[in-house]
């Protein structure tokens, strides 16, 4: 089968890269070591056929979050991808842009805190990885919804118990964050382009915007309802990746509680969790 130098160099590495490396259980007999094209599309929340397209040379103009998400998933240096976004005809994400490169000792972290809910965001609160656990815990999103600040002013999908207090709280660090941020990164288009969209179809947050409302987004208790272990009071913590401007959401449960022993049973039914009957999967938070 035809190919191209990207359809070949995602298969090289989809072949270097081990389950175990990646988080994922080895499970059953491979015919080689590396990712099967299966385990790619679920690490990277691209279809299956679509990697099969790319790696044969079938589809040659894959979008920049494609190609981010392939290189996160795939667990890239820095080197490495910004040789994928050149191999697909883009431009590397330049010094001016929000950062979306995991590296790799976050990638360690995550792999290691597997009983913990933990979920990475970029500058401008989307989401770029979460384990298991979290999307357990809080759903899984796409599109628009992998924005923690678009969910919070657009979307009623959460499954986070909102007081008023707490809401208004959360939204206005979430707004100062996102105006620092802007500060950071006054060239980058999707970045404006996310907070022009909140200001037309928001009226709150554009009038938060406008009043220069202050905060920071660090730490916070929640409880979380979840369909089916119930509700669940946890710590979020967010954590600063220092010289990349990643944050690290992490939700932790007290010692002794029953909230722990519903975080443990979660741990245990993982995703299952996520299916409710005919209708599919519920959404999350």
């Amino acid at each position: 089968m035809a190919t191209t130098a990207l359809g070949a160099a995602l298969r090289r590495w989809r072949d270097n890269v081990s389950p175990q490396a990646v988080g994922l259980p080895a499970g059953g007999r491979r015919r080689a070591a590396g990712l099967r094209r299966e385990e790619l599309s679920q690490l990277a929340g691209v279809s299956a056929d679509y990697i099969i397209r790319l790696e044969q040379g079938r589809a040659t103009h894959p979008s920049p979050q494609v190609v981010g998400a392939l290189a996160r998933s795939l667990r890239l240096a820095q080197e490495e991808r910004a040789h994928l976004f050149q191999l697909a005809g883009l431009a590397p994400p330049g010094d001016g842009l929000v950062p979306q490169h995991i590296t790799p000792s976050v990638h360690r972290m995550l792999d290691r805190l597997t009983a913990t809910p933990v979920a990475v965001f970029d500058a401008a609160w989307t989401q770029l990885l979460a384990n298991p656990l979290y999307t357990a815990l809080m759903g899984e999103w796409h599109g628009s919804d992998l924005n923690a600040v678009w969910r919070n002013f657009l979307s009623s999908r959460s499954r986070v118990r909102p007081t008023p207090g707490s809401q208004a709280e959360l939204q206005a660090a979430q707004v100062a964050d996102l105006r620092r941020t802007a500060g950071r990164y006054p060239g980058d288009p999707n970045l404006h382009a996310l907070i022009a969209e909140l200001r037309r179809r928001s009226t709150h947050f554009d009038t938060l915007w406008e009043s220069g409302a202050v905060g920071r987004h660090q730490a916070a208790r929640k409880t979380v309802d979840h369909p089916r272990i119930g509700a669940l009071t946890l710590d979020c913590d967010v954590l600063s990746v220092a010289g990349s401007d990643l944050r690290i959401m992490v939700y932790t449960a007290r010692p002794g509680t029953e909230d722990a022993d519903r975080l443990a049973l979660l741990d245990v039914i993982g995703t299952q969790a996520l299916v409710e009957g005919p209708t599919g999967r519920q959404p999350g938070s």
